[in-house]
């Protein structure tokens, strides 16, 4: 304790003394262990992420109560920063300071700027490289978990809250991020599940490695991860990317950047060749959306999860907007389970913090299979019908080929609250496409024709069919559709419809929350 007859600059001695132990507080043996291992400081991460000379710590002296030699910062670094010159708050576990598990010290840190950037309506982002619950603390670690996941709820949807994973994560420690709107991991680095191999074996028998139950590709294909960061200088630029697309809170506008002129460009051109003449042929949708936005920046979200469904941010007019688009490449754009539960998360996202969507439709319909009907394909792909009328951003949508089925209405279809419907030339819109309707409407014709006779007769009638039912003139003629346009016309016409948009307000019934299917 410092002597109260001291003077002035003895008890400025002593505050730096105690803030430049604070600077690295943990044990000699759990230091050289970081540093053998080439792994940086919580501080040194946080500077990695926010602009240079921005980080104003809190909590620095914070540390274990009763406890003389409880080392300081209690396991985590906490304070507020900027990034590309806009506040955000942020913490970074530290690992050789009780295995940066969570303690009540840590909890308290963690709840104050959690607090406070509800209060001033910014972004949270932590970083995280945890021991899970500090079993010494008994009760108060799980209290502490409890006080942070309570704190979440009040952000979700008012500021975005983003979560940096750089070592495993177990138990309560996973809850805390899956929780947040974004997850970034870094490969051979992140690991995360409920409970680990050792436990897993001891209870089912079964033999796991950690990272092929908890890998960061792993949960990645399992819909836990938003991005896998090869390194992770590169999950920070990640971030930051992420930030520019994103508002400070649902009460402020994203970032405007430069946007190109209304006049059309070779990209622009390109569209009106991408879709293959074969309606059938495989195709990379990321061609189409490369050349549709303002520019060929664009920062996919969950690209290895539900991987027949695109989702990600794009710019119209220099604005960040939603993309949700199918994927022609993977089962031919239809849509699954996982597809259906990652477009709505994403589309809900955007809803929250008022940023406009954009779909782009190529769709067959809904996957048919008895094993999507054991995941739940009912429920799960409701969900993404439900977020479309419940998100009450603006909405624009182009169908470029295929939109056929219940997929086509919940794939930003008019009925379901689209506000500016396109297609292109190239689209059909139907019920199902003319494959599917031979067998249905003319199986038994066909089967009593004469052999021969099966294929002119099969082909009239598809020919038939596409031309009177799939037609996208019959959609515009019936009001489904805004306009037939042209692939080229496609960007200004997208901007045209978004800057329409830009003022739309639609009223709230007053009630708790609406109810999500199963």
């Amino acid at each position: 304790m410092t002597d109260t007859a001291a003077t002035t600059a003895q008890k400025l001695e002593e505050l730096h003394r105690r803030l430049e132990k604070a600077q690295d507080p943990g044990s000699e043996k759990a230091k050289a262990k970081r540093d053998e291992a080439g792994l940086t400081t919580p501080r040194q991460r946080i500077d990695e992420l926010l602009d240079e000379g921005t980080f104003i710590e809190i909590g620095a002296l914070g540390r274990t109560p009763g406890d003389p030699d409880a080392p300081y910062g209690d396991g985590v670094v906490t304070g507020y920063g900027q990034i590309n010159g806009r506040t955000v708050a942020v913490y970074a576990h530290d690992k050789t300071v009780y295995g940066g598990s969570v303690g009540e010290t840590f909890g308290k840190k963690v709840a104050e700027i959690m607090d406070m950037a509800q209060r001033i309506g910014c972004p949270m982002i932590g970083i995280n490289d945890s021991g899970g619950a500090r079993i010494q603390d008994a009760v108060t670690s799980l209290a502490m978990y409890s006080e942070i996941a309570r704190r979440q709820l009040p952000l979700s949807g008012q500021s975005p809250q983003i979560s940096i994973l750089l070592g495993p994560s177990a138990g309560g420690a996973v809850y805390a991020p899956v929780t947040t709107d974004f997850l970034v991991a870094v490969d051979k680095r992140t690991q995360m599940f409920v409970t680990g191999p050792a436990v897993i074996e001891s209870v089912t028998g079964e033999k796991v490695s950690h990272e092929e139950l908890g890998g960061a590709h792993a949960q990645a294909r399992n819909g836990n991860i938003s991005h896998v960061a090869p390194t992770e200088e590169e999950a920070f630029n990640y971030v930051k990317d992420l930030m520019d697309f994103l508002p400070m809170s649902l009460y402020d506008e994203t970032p405007k950047f430069w946007a190109p002129s209304d006049e059309l460009t070779e990209r622009d051109e390109e569209l009106d060749s991408v879709i293959p003449d074969d309606p059938n042929a495989g195709y990379d949708m990321k061609e189409v959306l490369s050349r549709l936005f303002d520019d060929e920046d664009l920062l996919e979200i969950q690209d290895e999860y539900g991987q027949n469904i695109y989702t990600g941010f794009a710019r119209v007019d220099g604005q960040a907007v939603g993309v949700v688009a199918n994927q022609p490449m993977v089962l031919a754009g239809c849509l699954d389970a996982d597809a259906a539960d990652k477009a709505s998360r994403f589309i809900r996202i955007c809803n929250s913090y008022n940023i406009p969507l954009v779909f782009v439709v190529d769709t067959p319909g809904y996957l048919p299979g008895v094993e999507q009907e054991k995941v739940g394909l009912i429920h799960r792909g409701a969900k993404l019908g439900f977020a479309m009328v419940e998100a009450t951003v603006p909405k624009v949508t182009v169908v470029v080929r295929k939109a056929f089925g219940g997929a086509y209405a919940v794939m930003g279809s008019k009925n379901l609250g689209a506000d500016v419907n396109l297609a292109w030339p190239t689209s059909q819109i139907a019920v199902m496409g003319a494959e599917a309707a031979v067998v249905m409407m003319q199986g038994k014709q066909l089967a009593a024709m004469p052999e021969e006779q099966r294929p002119m007769a099969k082909k009239m009638f598809m020919d038939f069919y596409n031309a009177n039912m799939t037609s996208p003139y019959v959609a515009a003629e019936r009001g489904y559709l805004d306009a037939v346009v042209e692939p080229s016309e496609t960007r200004v016409r997208l901007r045209q419809a978004l800057r329409q948009l830009r003022n739309k307000k639609m009223l709230h019934v007053e009630k708790k929350h609406t109810i999500m299917p199963m």
